[in-house]
């Protein structure tokens, strides 16, 4: 499944609350991706908290853009990304 960064813009802030209010939110915010076959895997949020950068497993953006629209969150950029694991990482051909 192709893997994505969603760069969304909070001018007013981005604020999650607190204990099970924030667990609830964003639980529900899972179940209305899994309609579009969009998985959260993790998100980034800028110190001055008005930038998240969250990364995606999806089928393609259009999904991404619908169930965001479903959860009420801006989209600003989508980018297709790959993993580079620098511990992982094997060139294809080493020097003998």
């Amino acid at each position: 499944m192709p893997r994505y960064v969603v760069e969304r813009i909070f001018p007013e802030g981005f604020e999650l609350p607190l204990g099970q209010a924030g667990v609830d939110l964003c639980r529900g915010v899972v179940g209305v991706n899994e309609d579009d076959g969009v998985t959260w895997l993790h998100s980034y949020v800028r110190d001055d908290r008005r930038s998240t950068y969250c990364v995606y497993d999806a089928p393609g953006p259009e999904a991404i853009r619908r169930a965001a629209e479903r959860n009420g969150l801006p989209v600003e950029r989508i980018t297709r990304v790959m993993v580079l694991d620098p511990f992982f990482y094997t060139p294809s051909s080493e020097p003998t």
